[in-house]
């Protein structure tokens, strides 16, 4: 009888802006293997930092941030570490968002609902160099990508775009979303009436109830006026 592969040593950054949540990734993964040892970051601009100074084997990212989104920190980090595969968490099962998540480079993507061994079986492959993704996101992807399964309108926006409306959504002003993304409010005003093209739609508000029913409110995503 063949004795199991032991694990090999991995530095396992994990970034989302919940303490409870980071514990309890961090709880699941040490408790999975003695040679894994995980690092915490509660933001993007941490986790950049943190990547900057010291090497790690893996990253684990939460799609939903406040500040900083997992897409736009998954960009820099293919950036500042091009060879650090990433792992993505998100409370949103949409395959739109897994698609996202893929083109930018990441390696995996699970919804938080995930059980907790499906974590470790997709650090461990990716890890390795492999690509985790589930079997019903899988299916339901393939189905978007060959035209099995109509695509949302919303497929169309890039992700910059789509960054926007979540916050629009979330209730956010353009002035909030400038400063949150770095940009300029002139470029946030550019990207609506884009959207509204794209997406054939008359106003602002017909672009955030477009949002509300198709689930893309980001909850992690506050006004400044409730903050």
């Amino acid at each position: 009888m063949s004795q199991p592969v032991a694990d090999a040593a991995l530095r396992i950054l994990i970034v989302d802006d919940h303490a409870i949540v980071r514990e309890g990734l961090k709880r699941v993964l040490e408790g999975a293997s003695r040679s894994w040892t995980v690092i915490e970051a509660g933001g993007g601009f941490q986790a950049l930092e943190l990547v900057h100074r010291q090497p790690f084997d893996i990253a684990v990212l939460d799609v939903s941030m406040p500040g900083m989104s997992g897409l736009e920190l998954l960009r820099r980090l293919r950036e500042l570490a091009p060879r650090l595969p990433v792992l993505m968490l998100s409370m949103n099962a949409e395959e739109q968002y897994a698609m996202r998540a893929f083109k930018a480079g990441a390696k995996a993507y699970l919804t938080k609902g995930t059980p907790p061994s499906a974590l470790v079986d997709a650090v461990r492959k990716v890890s390795r160099g492999g690509i985790y993704v589930t079997g019903a996101m899988a299916e339901r992807m393939v189905q978007q990508m060959n035209g099995s399964l109509d695509q949302p309108r919303h497929s169309q926006l890039s992700d910059r775009e789509f960054e926007v409306l979540r916050r629009l959504v979330a209730g956010q002003r353009p002035t909030e979303i400038a400063e949150a993304l770095h940009i300029s409010v002139k470029t946030v005003s550019s990207h609506k009436s884009r959207m509204q093209e794209k997406l054939q739609l008359p106003s602002t508000a017909a672009l955030i109830r477009y949002g509300l029913e198709h689930g893309i409110a980001a909850d992690d995503v506050r006004p400044a006026s409730e903050t």
